[in-house]
């Protein structure tokens, strides 16, 4: 039970996002939280109409405040909008993530009775489009993603990292909101500093937001790239936040552009690592695809996260 619910400030970045903002936007407004909720939408530069959209919905609802984010960057977009918003929790959406109903209520109650300072729960990965929904299926596959519980579920409690995150402020400040030097890979950063300090980060894994893939291989690969880069820089600043795990990627990478090499210059038993790479994304593909298309196009897709990721691990930022 919680005596009193906390004010509570909902921060999104927005940049690009106009396809999905109604929908995001709805879904935080229509949450039951009892407590006073405020949304802090902070508007980076756009190519579309992002941002008169923002203030279309702002005008609407006194609830919404937009503010500005020149620097166009995820960090910088969530430190200005908490800098904006007033509530003792703050809640992180993304423009095309949506809430489902109770989520905030669940979120702070959880928050209050496990003492954690962020709560996060499951990246459900949902798409639209044949190639989206396949990407899907990749993203909450343990091949294709490894063992992070805010994939694809696991059981509650403390963990390393949370998808989204309910945020006490005074956690916030007190490890000094995101950094702003990455562009991705930023929620896992802060997540570190707050566990470094003493802080606690819970995994719920009834809190479940639709999340939309990307529409391309080359946006996926671009986006993995990405992940690869900014891992590689937060293990710089921060050695001991290392994980086996992450170190599948790279090593795919390696093993399988050095067994291409030598099996090129006449030493063709080296062959055999990357088709064992190809059946067991073959075998993976057959298990999380869900019909005929779909495990089709999982082998590529499989092969473009982990090399990709790799590849930006390896060279970094």
């Amino acid at each position: 039970m919680v005596p009193d619910w906390p004010d509570i400030s909902v921060v999104m970045p927005l940049r690009n996002g106009a396809r999905d903002l109604g929908r995001s936007v709805g879904a935080v407004l229509s949450q039951d939280y009892p407590g006073h909720l405020e949304l802090v939408i902070a508007v980076g530069p756009s190519d579309d109409d992002s941002e008169a959209l923002a203030r279309h919905l702002a005008d609407a609802d006194d609830r919404i405040t937009v503010v500005d984010n020149p620097a166009g960057t995820t960090p910088s977009a969530l430190n200005v909008a908490i800098a904006a918003s007033g509530g003792a929790v703050v809640a992180r959406v993304d423009s095309h993530a949506v809430l489902p109903a109770g989520y905030l209520r669940r979120a702070v109650h959880t928050l209050q009775v496990t003492a954690a300072d962020n709560v996060g729960g499951i990246q459900h990965a949902c798409g639209q489009t044949p190639f989206e929904q396949a990407v899907a299926a990749a993203m909450t596959s343990r091949f294709g993603v490894g063992n992070a519980n805010f994939h694809y579920g696991g059981q509650p409690g403390p963990t390393d990292t949370v998808y989204l995150g309910v945020f006490r402020r005074a956690a916030l400040e007190r490890v000094g909101g995101f950094d702003e030097r990455l562009r991705r890979n930023q929620d896992y950063e802060l997540n570190w500093r707050i566990r470094d300090s003493g802080g606690v980060v819970w995994f719920d894994p009834q809190l479940v937001v639709d999340y939309r893939p990307r529409s391309s291989l080359a946006a996926l690969a671009r986006q993995y790239r990405d992940y690869g880069r900014y891992k590689r820089a937060v293990v710089r600043q921060h050695p001991r936040s290392l994980r086996a795990r992450q170190l599948a990627a790279p090593a795919t990478l390696i093993a399988n552009a050095t067994s291409l090499l030598l099996a090129g210059a006449g030493r063709r038993r080296f062959l055999l690592v990357p088709c064992a790479y190809l059946a067991a994304a073959v075998a993976a593909s057959a298990v999380a695809g869900g019909d005929r298309r779909q495990v089709a196009r999982l082998p590529l897709i499989f092969a473009t996260m982990h090399h990709a990721w790799g590849w930006g691990f390896l060279v970094g930022r």
